[in-house]
């Protein structure tokens, strides 16, 4: 079981805390915080570089605590948090399926979250 949770937090983990780099600071292909303010607000999410670093501080931490297995909580919350504001702003009206833009996706990582801080980081966390 603690090997399991390990992966689990990891790839969920690190991947959530890429896609806040991405926000932040251009990483990985991301537009960095003007880029990302600018999508936002043509969203109507205003203001919008004060959303994309409040998103990227989110998802930055959020993840690498999840990955760690610290504050699990207080992760998954940021994780959850996270994946609504996307789905009422963004997915939600395109459907379920991801193949449409849906919310599919945004739904597996709450459940993931909620479901690792039910059980526990497990043993192999901080």
């Amino acid at each position: 079981m603690g090997y399991g949770l390990l992966v689990i937090r990891l790839i969920v983990g690190l991947t959530f805390a890429g896609h806040g780099t991405q926000k932040l600071f251009g990483w990985f292909g991301g537009h960095g915080l003007k880029g990302t303010g600018g999508w936002l607000e043509s969203i109507g999410v205003k203001p919008g570089i004060l959303m994309a670093l409040v998103a990227g501080l989110a998802e930055f931490i959020g993840g690498l605590l999840f990955a760690a297995g610290l504050w699990l909580p207080v992760a998954a919350a940021l994780i959850v948090i996270t994946m609504l504001v996307a789905i009422f702003t963004v997915h939600g009206k395109n459907g379920y399926w991801i193949t449409q833009n849906g919310f599919e996706y945004n739904l597996v990582l709450i459940a993931v979250a909620i479901g690792v801080a039910l059980i526990g980081p497990g043993v192999y966390a901080l």
